[in-house]
């Protein structure tokens, strides 16, 4: 099983940087070995889901040499026993630079080969043109206005809560503030979270000193979206829950985990102006 820490990772290494097709770049890490080492199971709240990443570098040469370009949307469901290190992805993907492909079809059949031989599960790739629209997001009420005081940025379950009483919400919230660290580098990763959440009113003061106690949590993307669904579910017990955050690109790539009660909920791939 390959390892956060292991030797072999590239993230945090000087690595080469290959223009020349290379499937073997790609680094899966078992998506449990972060809930283990936490003394947790990831499978304590079930939920469904799947991890958006939209490449932005996507090149190859034609069969005469002239380069191409478009974007990239790949769909890796949770189910997926394995997850893919980023840096190792987007070297995987700089690998084509400069490899001739007969055409787009042949070259996104490749990524979906290798793409799914290493993440252990059927990955969707899916092309779209330099100046492709996005969908808009959700209608969100945006918590980040609210006066809290913070005087801890370690992770804390217990600061979520519901509201006494009846009141029962039934719509989407959001947070710009989002940010966690690398488990491997320590470097931030910044984003946006939203919430779908049907039930006892949730108190939005205390969600959002939750979302900043992410601030200097060290792990995957995946993870801690995976983290604060759980979080949520266990402290607040909705009817309904979405948990889904758009992560700032880095190094071409930008990943999006969508954590759902409901199997049939499909995740729109939209786009925020710091992607």
């Amino acid at each position: 099983m390959t390892s956060v820490n292991s030797s072999d990772n590239p993230l945090g290494q000087v690595s080469e940087y290959k223009d020349v097709y290379d499937p073997a770049l790609l680094y899966p890490i078992a998506r449990e070995e972060s809930w283990k080492n936490q003394g947790l199971d990831r499978h304590q709240v079930p939920f469904f889901g799947v991890d958006i990443w939209n490449g932005y570098e996507i090149s190859w040469l034609n069969s005469q040499g002239k380069p191409q370009v478009c974007l990239a949307e790949f769909r890796i469901p949770a189910t997926s026993e394995f997850l893919i290190e980023s840096k190792s992805f987007k070297l995987y993907l700089n690998s084509f630079n400069q490899t001739r492909m007969a055409s787009a079809d042949e070259v996104r059949a490749r990524m979906q080969r290798d793409l799914s031989a290493a993440a252990g599960a059927q990955i969707e790739v899916t092309f779209h043109a330099i100046n492709a629209s996005f969908p808009q997001p959700p209608q969100a009420n945006c918590i980040d206005d609210i006066d809290i005081q913070v005087d801890a940025y370690e992770l804390d379950a217990s600061l979520l809560k519901t509201v006494a009483g009846d009141e029962v919400f039934d719509g989407w919230l959001c947070s710009h503030l989002l940010k966690s660290n690398c488990p491997v580098t320590g470097q931030p990763d910044w984003g946006s979270l939203f919430i779908y959440y049907r039930g006892q009113r949730i108190d939005e003061a205390g969600l959002l000193a939750y979302i900043v106690s992410l601030r200097q949590h060290q792990d995957f993307h995946e993870q801690c979206v995976e983290r604060t669904y759980r979080d949520l579910m266990l402290a607040c017990q909705p009817q309904e829950l979405i948990v889904y955050a758009r992560y700032v690109r880095r190094g071409g790539l930008d990943i999006n985990p969508f954590r759902c009660s409901q199997a049939d909920f499909q995740a729109e791939n939209f786009r925020l102006a710091r992607q």
